[in-house]
């Protein structure tokens, strides 16, 4: 039985206790216990059930790489599914319960599985689909269904009661892997002055080599790890986190990192895990090691584990899994797993040894404290169900000799180690196979190749092949120097840790015990123990023609899952390839894909939650409109005064009040949500001029110019006015719906066509709040508060012109104000820092009030624009509208010899007489338009239906004029001025309008240019 040791235990404070439960029975602990280590102190050897076959499960690892011990932690808006007890820090008051079983862990009923294996082998899902598709649907599928799947899911009713956040880093050296090789090349690489960013999975630092013994420099590995660290976090250009697992590799050093920052202290105010989004020059794999297992028939029962594993449960938590523990093995690491049990008082039976030579150095040490070691010897089968029982031994080679058996309740395997390639391979890096030491690792002259042809990983200590310790601590320090020097830096000469370990003789390649087992054996001999995958299994899908190794693995699910050919790749590949009587390299390795561990959902979404996950933008003057009656519409993410509603009012009858208002005294309309892009580089006049249907790259710089935008098929797709800063730098306005779009436009035409053009965008929209101050009086409204400040900046029509910017001084506010207009009237657009929007507001609010003004919403900016025919970008047009439809053509510029859209607009039907054209229609008798109501001619078309001729894309009632006002695309429209359009609306009744010149007001332009 299991049990907690009594001087054992580097990891753990005996003097906290903590109670947990499993399964709703009460169990203690230590701070500092994993869970699994905990359940394995409480005798709690069965931790889960297998995937297909409903297998008893136990721990078999201690790490990551743990296939079996999955549960369900925590309850209610705080459940998560399929978290690793081998990973989860024990904690007071945790909750967990096992998984894929029912009614209970002891007793379920899909056990009956293992009964039935005969009919359910490899692919067996797969083979039901050739039946007839009623059978299949009415019988297996449900049954299928009902079975797929670990772990129960979340309540959809409940909302997880955690946050999550996204921290996004820039570092010149990512190192991933805290263990003593990682420690090694950070320090190596922080020691030339690169910024080094250290990144350890568990919470503590230096992996394994703490358990594994031997020195380093003359210390012990728990001394060396604690000096390096104090000389580490004394170093202003390191930063360490723990907790941190580096989930995956990307193209050009993109990498991400994932922080469980509270989940062994819940209830804590802050996030629970944090996505970290790394752009690192260089990065640094010192990822480690996992060790494999063997397979022998009832490698699966409770109480076989890895001889690593079982070591660190004695060394880390002071746990034993077993009084009486066998070893087996093809290599001499495992004998210190003997040596530590034997120490510790568990009674070691034999060490079972593939290897006909049997072990070195340690195996010698291992007979001195009493320890049978018996060469060429394996496993024949483990006898037990929920726990080991008894072993049965035999022969390696499975020639001669009579079974011996034994009583015993923990097995210790290690069919050698494999170095965690994953970050190597995530982005490209290739492998090669290291026959002395039989597993996979990186091949240095094919890593992954940035976009400058350079690699831009680095393999660092047992990641990289080296298992020895002097060998990793060398490796470990040659990356961090190239590491350093890859990133620009000058590594100093430093004397490389001298690490010391025991002599140890050569692996063998074992992975089958005995190795000409009997066929019936071997069907309960297994590869993956999460998904029931047998040595068996693999055999089958060689015979049925499954020689690919990716093919293999969909086939019977192979390293599928949370597994991800951690523990059961080398093995499964080594059946594979003596299937196909083929080598190893020859049949290769399965892709290796992030993240490296599972990550929460909630970490991926990030604050993208709830209310936020599209979320509401707010403007600094936002609080304001909305205690000052408001009526919001939504305008892409943001949020918009429609009109200011004073008590008493209706919505139409505020809209008539600011119309008139602004025409006639001042109005201010917070224009913040306008999309703001600044534009730099050398060439960013020229890609201006790329962008715009009109020339920008002449703009001289405090001017302004209005600009059309389109798409590379000729149509409109945003306007707005550019303004030019200085020789290098324009800020380009953009619609309110339209500044994401438009970055993003400009992003793509520059990664992908113009990757060459130094250029920079900068989206800015948010960093400033932009007021129009508009209307007759919208002059003096600004002078007043330069008045009041004692002068400031020179607002008069000859200091500051119409389509002109200024920065200066307005009052005691900081200020750019553009001179231009989107309502006809003198009107300033004023930016000042987001910060200051809302004082600068209500400064122009209470310096307004003898000027009459009023706060106007979008729906009177729609009006003013009519008014003076002025197009809105998704009114007047629709995806489908190119500038000459709306009589724009003095906006294209006839001096450029191209322009996104210029040959597109060219082609046949675009230049087509017979297109719609922008006109203005007033109503006969002086009513509102239906909006987006056809036009009607004479005839009929092809679906008997009357002949449409054009479209209202605005309609409003203009309380100016006392009428009805309305834009619209028709047929011939210019050519058509006075005639009479039908409009037949969706009410029932017909309209009749008279197709009129789109410029309602002021056609001169006299009052915008006071």
């Amino acid at each position: 039985m299991s049990t907690r040791l009594a001087k054992q235990g580097r990891l753990i404070d005996r003097s906290k206790q903590v109670t947990f439960t499993f399964n709703g029975t009460t169990m203690r602990g230590f701070q500092g216990d994993t869970l699994a280590s905990a359940l394995l102190a409480n005798d709690q050897m069965m931790m889960g059930r297998s995937f297909k076959y409903h297998r008893p499960r136990g721990v078999v690892a201690s790490g990551a790489e743990e296939p079996n011990a999955l549960v369900g932690l925590g309850e209610g808006a705080r459940f998560e599914p399929n978290q690793r007890a081998t990973t989860t820090e024990l904690f007071d008051g945790l909750k967990a319960a096992s998984q894929n079983h029912w009614p209970n862990l002891d007793f379920d009923i899909g056990a009956v599985n293992t009964y039935l294996s005969r009919f359910l082998p490899a692919g067996f899902y797969y083979k039901m689909f050739i039946h007839p598709a009623p059978f299949w649907k009415h019988v297996y599928e449900p049954i299928i269904r009902r079975s797929a799947g670990l772990g129960k899911a979340p309540d959809k009713e409940l909302v997880d009661a955690d946050t999550y956040e996204h921290f996004h880093v820039h570092t010149d050296i990512l190192v991933i892997g805290g263990g003593v090789a990682g420690l090694q090349a950070a320090k190596v690489a922080a020691s030339s002055g690169a910024r080094v960013l250290l990144i350890e999975q568990t919470a503590h630092w230096g992996g394994r080599a703490p358990v594994d013994g031997g020195t380093i420099d003359g210390l012990s590995p728990d001394e060396w790890v604690s000096r390096t660290l104090a000389e580490l976090e004394a170093m202003d250009n390191v930063t360490l986190r723990a907790r941190t697992m580096g989930a995956g590799v990307y193209d050009h050093g993109y990498a991400l990192g994932y922080e469980r920052v509270a989940d062994h202290t819940p209830g804590v105010p802050g996030p629970r895990h944090r996505l970290w989004r790394i752009r690192a020059k260089q990065i640094v794999s010192a990822t480690g090691a996992i060790e494999r297992p063997l397979s022998f028939a009832g490698n699966d029962v409770p109480g076989v584990m890895l001889a690593g594993a079982m070591r660190d449960y004695v060394v880390n938590w002071g746990v034993t899994p077993g009084q009486r523990v066998v070893v087996a093995t093809n290599n001499d690491d495992a004998y210190r797993t003997a040596i530590i049990l034997k120490q510790a008082g568990v009674d070691v039976l034999r060490i079972l040894d593939a290897r006909k030579e049997g072990g070195g150095a340690l195996a010698d040490e291992a007979r001195a404290l009493g320890i049978r070691v018996d060469p060429g010897k394996a496993i024949a089968k483990v006898k037990g169900g929920k726990r080991v029982k008894k072993i049965s031994i035999c022969n390696q080679d499975g020639v001669g000799g009579a079974r011996e058996e034994v009583e015993a309740d923990a097995v210790a395997m290690s069919g050698g180690w494999s170095p965690v390639v994953h970050m190597w391979s995530h982005c490209g890096g290739k492998l090669i196979w290291d026959r002395a030491n039989a597993h996979f690792r990186p091949d240095p002259d094919r890593p992954p190749l940035g976009a400058d042809g350079k690699g831009y990983v680095v393999a660092a200590g047992s990641a990289n092949g080296p298992l020895a310790l002097d060998q990793v601590m060398a490796d470990a320090d040659a990356a961090g120097k190239a590491a350093a020097k890859a990133a620009g830096f000058s590594p100093k000469r430093t004397k490389v840790p001298e690490g010391v370990a025991t002599g140890e003789n050569a692996m063998e390649a074992v992975w089958l015990m005995p190795a000409n087992a009997e066929v019936q054996l071997r069907m309960k001999s297994w590869l993956d123990f999460q998904n029931d995958v047998k040595v068996s299994d693999v055999q089958l899908a060689a015979r049925e023609g499954y020689e690919s190794v990716e093919h293999t693995k969909r086939y019977t699910t192979l390293g599928m899952a949370t597994d991800q050919g951690k523990l059961s790749n080398i093995n499964g590949l080594a059946i594979l390839a003596d299937a196909l009587n083929a080598d190893i390299p020859q049949v290769g390795t399965t892709t290796f894909r992030p993240p490296y561990t599972p990550i929460s959902m909630g970490a991926i979404g990030g604050e993208a939650r709830g209310e936020v996950f599209q979320p509401v933008r707010k403007t600094p003057i936002y609080d304001w409109s909305n205690a000052n009656g408001a009526d919001w519409e939504p305008v892409g993410q943001w949020r918009r005064p429609f009109a200011y509603v004073r008590p008493g009012e209706s919505v139409h009858d505020a809209v008539n009040r600011e119309v008139k208002n602004t025409r006639e005294n001042l109005g201010l309309l917070d224009a913040s949500t306008l999309g703001k892009l600044i534009v730099k580089g050398p060439d960013a006049g020229k890609f201006l001029d790329m962008l715009y249907t009109n020339m920008m790259s002449t703009l001289k710089p405090g001017k302004c110019r209005y600009g059309l935008m389109c798409s590379e098929n000729g149509f409109l797709i945003d306007d707005g006015v550019v303004a030019r800063i200085d020789e290098d730098t324009f800020l380009c306005h953009t619609t309110t719906g339209g500044a994401e779009r438009i970055h993003g436009h400009m992003e793509e035409w520059l990664q992908t066509e113009w990757w060459d053009w130094k250029v920079y965008v900068a989206n800015v929209t948010e960093q400033y709040a932009q007021i129009a101050v508009v209307g007759p009086k919208a002059r003096k409204v600004l002078e007043k508060l330069n008045a009041k400040a004692g002068g400031g900046m020179d607002l008069s029509v000859e200091a500051l012109p119409f389509m002109e910017w200024r920065d200066g001084r307005i009052g005691e506010f900081d200020a750019r104000a553009y001179r231009i207009s989107f309502s006809g009237e003198l009107s300033y657009e004023i930016a000042v820092p987001a910060s200051q929007g809302l004082a600068f507001w209500e400064a122009l609010v209470d310096a307004g009030k003898e000027f009459g003004v009023m706060p106007y919403g979008t729906e009177t900016l729609h009006i003013l624009r009519a008014e003076k025919g002025f197009i809105m970008i998704g009114d007047e047009t629709d995806g489908t509208v190119i500038p000459q439809d709306l009589g724009l053509h003095w906006a294209l510029s006839k001096k450029k010899d191209d322009y996104l859209g210029k040959r597109a607009q060219e082609r046949s039907h675009m230049a087509d007489r017979d297109r719609w054209k922008l006109v203005g229609l007033e109503t006969v008798d002086g009513s509102v338009l239906p909006d987006g109501a056809y036009a009607v001619g004479e005839g009929v078309n092809a679906n008997g239906q009357r002949n449409m001729i054009g479209r209202v894309t605005s309609t409003y009632y203009s309380a100016n004029l006392g009428r009805g006002i309305a834009m619209g695309l028709i047929q011939h429209g210019p050519d058509r001025m006075g005639e009479i359009v039908e409009f037949p609306g969706t009410d029932g009744k017909s309209y009749k309008a008279k197709i009129v010149d789109p410029v309602f007001y002021d056609k001169e332009g006299a009052k915008q240019n006071v």
